[in-house]
């Protein structure tokens, strides 16, 4: 891994926040699907993802004011790999690895102070983009 590839943020209310964002801060929006918005950033990917659909992605509820509040992924080759080395290693996972629809076979784990930390590892989209 080299560098960042997405920051996702869990949002109360998806579409206000895409509106802060694309609206008031001025990001260009790119798409909205089953739960996600993206902006077209260079570089890093910056996303949103609805907190009442978090036991759907990682497990867990975590929509509750202090908890979990975005996460960082990294793009991998082999997300099964991924995962058997942080299993030995004793990193706590929280869902995965497993292929999801829009394009990702994905492993969520927390980092040391409970952080989100997504691998995810490029596989064929099940569902076309929306929005």
């Amino acid at each position: 891994m080299e560098g960042v590839d997405y920051i996702i943020l869990y949002v109360r209310d998806l579409e206000r926040s895409v509106a802060f964002y694309r609206d008031g801060i001025g990001l260009p929006f790119r798409f909205h699907d089953g739960g996600y918005a993206e902006f077209a950033t260079r570089g890093t990917k910056f996303g949103l993802y609805e907190r009442s659909r978090l036991p759907e992605l990682i497990g867990r509820e975590n929509a509750a004011e202090g908890g979990l509040a975005g996460e960082v992924l990294f793009l991998v080759d082999d997300v099964d790999a991924e995962a058997e080395k942080l299993r030995d290693l004793g990193v706590e996972i929280l869902s995965g690895p497993v292929d999801r629809p829009w394009g990702h076979r994905t492993l969520h784990v927390l980092d040391p102070d409970g952080f989100a930390v997504e691998l995810a590892q490029e596989i064929p989209r099940e569902l076309p983009r929306n929005g």
